[in-house]
């Protein structure tokens, strides 16, 4: 099965709050705010949510493929993604414009307040799953430029291409029409708890109804784990143990990369999930969102100590190209 990922591609900006935000705010006057955060660290990262599950994925044996436009500032990028086993042939840099940039504050109880340019991601609609992705069996639309986003929706509906979607950041972007439109029809939608109030908020659809226009849901849910919700069935999958928390950018786009990496090698669906659980927790103990590593060996090792689960994830083990699982139903 070939997952393509598309989203943005950008560079972090990483800062830390040696406070908590919600110290700063006066309640009775946020219609006015103005505030200046003093952080105590700044890091660069390579980010995006594409590169970032990515990422995971070839860590876990696959061979992803990005569909995504970035900048002149790429080239190097794309030469540490192609050393990291991604294809990048379906990334087209666009000349005169930089890479997306994401700007995020974190503060000492992982809260984030983010901020994000566009740079080359406006171009992203320009590219279509016909002409960059033809042999795609299954894709998932994670933030990107709106415009491209409902492209890419329409496109996947016409060519009959099951698609996974995910809006996350761009949930309080796009309209509530435009996300009925990437909802209906969804092979999955995937959110955090926040993320899916205002969904329903947008849509002005309950959850039973959201889950009648939908093959399933995946819920992620911080501390709490996940909800997988799939053919009226719902597990809940518990979060992996974490050595340490480091930094939460970039732990949902690992949970994604975990839990599509167990659905190409055709594993439960609580299994999948708690291989995104895992991924997530690598995430976590790490500064950035491409920081972590590890071999197929090691996350196997550490999945049966966080869930005492022996032969779960054998499959992980064996050469990966001899594994070619159907799409899983999800409906």
């Amino acid at each position: 099965m070939k997952i393509v990922i598309t989203g943005s591609i950008a560079f972090d900006y990483l800062m830390s709050f040696p406070g908590r935000f919600q110290d700063a705010f006066v309640a009775d006057k946020l219609e006015k705010i103005s505030l200046s955060f003093l952080v105590d660290s700044l890091k660069r990262q390579r980010g995006g949510t594409a590169p970032n599950i990515a990422y995971t994925m070839a860590l876990l044996g696959d061979r992803p493929t990005i569909m995504a436009t970035a900048g002149q500032d790429f080239v190097e990028y794309r030469d540490w993604l192609e050393s990291h086993g991604i294809d990048t042939s379906a990334i087209i840099a666009i000349d005169n414009e930089f890479c997306a940039s994401f700007f995020v504050n974190t503060d000492e109880e992982n809260n984030q307040i983010a901020s994000f340019y566009t740079g080359a991601m406006a171009h992203a609609g320009k590219l279509s799953f016909a002409h960059y992705a033809p042999d795609a069996d299954l894709t998932i639309i994670t933030p990107n430029d709106p415009g491209a986003m409902l492209s890419y929706i329409r496109e996947c509906k016409a060519i009959g291409l099951p698609y996974i979607y995910d809006p996350s950041q761009q949930t309080a972007r796009v309209s509530g029409q435009e996300i009925c439109e990437g909802i209906d029809g969804c092979y999955l939608l995937s959110s955090n708890e926040y993320e899916f109030q205002l969904i329903q908020e947008k849509t002005g659809r309950s959850e039973a109804q959201i889950l009648d226009s939908i093959g399933g849901l995946v819920l992620t849910m911080g501390a709490s784990g996940s909800r997988l919700i799939i053919d009226g069935h719902e597990e809940i999958v518990p979060v992996a143990p974490t050595r340490w928390v480091a930094e939460p950018t970039g732990a949902g786009d690992a949970y994604r990369a975990g839990l599509m990496r167990g659905m190409q090698l055709g594993l439960p669906w609580g299994v999948a999930g708690r291989m995104g659980a895992l991924a997530a927790a690598y995430v976590l103990e790490q500064f950035g969102p491409q920081n972590h590593h590890f071999t197929r060996h090691e996350f196997v090792a550490r999945y049966r100590e966080s869930f005492d689960d022996e032969g779960a994830l054998d499959v992980l083990l064996q050469e990966s190209d001899a594994i070619n699982a159907p799409l899983p139903v999800a409906r």
